[in-house]
């Protein structure tokens, strides 16, 4: 059976965990939500089995995820599935929110979801672990996504786990990110450190950087996936003070190229 994954990601993660679980499945083709951002319109995935990775942002989905569920249409799919991965929880109120967003647009919720520990990445409140404690969440995570597959293959068809306090959680601050995270670059700062390089325009998933005069220029359609801060070489880029000196992350088995074909603007 052909699968699909769709797939949003900052600083590789949820591209690293797709790819986990497209190994066993086949034939199976992973592809970039980012790809999408600049069309309209239905999407009718030609798969029988289809499936959405994605990280977990306040309790909730990315923005661009949301949306693009919302165009989903299961024609000719009899499987579906979302892996979501969070560095400190919430994964149970985003896969019920990606649910609801499917049975309300496409006719059909998830048959399985699944939630996948992995090292955070949101540096404006936190630094994201290294060394043994990284390397550690990793292998779970490896092994988790390897049961995960295999349970994806033999058509598992699974309740989605409940959880009050996520729920709530998710109640409370999602709203708050959903309406501001457009604008929240606003925060971001860019030094001398600069060199001019663009790789934050090049690997911004929302197509959100244009560079001007050698220096990045946030347009107000951010995701704050955090990739630009974490990703660039000089690590030039800040939200304040608290990210400065904080550890830049990104998924070791994504590479910089791989990040950058995520709206299709690479070969």
């Amino acid at each position: 059976m052909k699968t699909i994954i769709y797939y949003f990601t900052g600083t590789g993660n949820s591209l690293a965990a797709a790819r986990k679980i497209a190994g066993p499945l086949g034939d199976c083709e992973v592809v970039p939500i980012a790809s999408f951002a600049d069309t309209t319109g239905t999407v009718v995935p030609d798969a029988g089995r289809v499936g959405i990775v994605c990280p977990v942002y306040f309790a909730g989905l990315p923005a661009m995820a949301a949306s693009f569920a919302e165009r989903l249409d299961f024609a000719s799919a009899n499987y579906v599935f979302s892996v979501v991965t969070h560095g400190g929880g919430g994964g149970t109120a985003a896969l019920r929110q990606l649910d609801g967003i499917l049975k309300k647009g496409a006719g059909r919720g998830l048959d399985a979801g699944f939630a996948v520990s992995m090292p955070g990445n949101y540096i404006l409140a936190y630094e994201s672990p290294t060394g043994e404690k990284r390397d550690r969440l990793l292998a779970a995570a490896d092994s988790d996504l390897e049961a995960i597959a295999d349970r994806i293959r033999h058509g598992e068809r699974l309740k989605l786990p409940y959880s009050p306090l996520t729920s709530a959680i998710r109640a409370i601050v999602y709203p708050g990110f959903l309406s501001r995270v457009h604008g929240d670059d606003r925060k971001l700062t860019v030094s001398g450190e600069c060199t001019s390089c663009g790789t934050c325009a090049s690997i911004c998933p929302a197509g959100n950087i244009e560079m001007v005069d050698g220096r990045p220029v946030w347009n107000h359609r951010c995701e704050l996936c955090c990739g630009c801060i974490h990703l660039c070489p000089a690590e030039a880029i800040q939200a304040g003070s608290g990210t400065e000196g904080r550890q830049r992350y990104r998924n070791p088995s994504v590479s910089m190229a791989e990040l950058k074909r995520q709206r299709g603007d690479e070969p």
